[in-house]
């Protein structure tokens, strides 16, 4: 896994590895990167499906329990696919902009 830090938030990546095996090595790792906004930027990922990103819901309704961002990356599964609960954007620059927003309503209590 590729950890990439950035003022308020973390960027996740991996190359070469199967979605599966990415989800799996992200719990391993979860206990250290569960109090930072976390972007998964599943880019690299050629053939993903909605059913992948459904996939990542139990770590994101915990996340989002715990007070922080937690936004899926990718352009080849629509937001309108997956369920409400999970941030799907199709680029990094939005990602962070989903993040910053978050911070901005926990900040005014909404």
């Amino acid at each position: 896994m590729i950890f990439t830090k950035e003022e308020s938030l973390i960027i996740v990546s991996q190359e070469e590895i199967s979605i599966e095996r990415f989800l799996e090595n992200l719990q391993k790792e979860y206990a250290k990167l569960k109090n930072d906004n976390l972007v998964l930027d599943l880019l690299s990922f050629s053939k993903l499906t909605p059913y992948n990103v459904i996939s990542f819901l139990e770590i994101a309704r915990m996340h989002k329990k715990n007070g922080q961002s937690f936004v899926l990356v990718s352009d080849k599964v629509s937001y309108d696919d997956v369920p409400e609960e999970i941030n799907l954007v199709p680029t990094l620059q939005e990602a962070r902009d989903v993040v910053e927003m978050e911070e901005i309503e926990r900040d005014l209590g909404i």
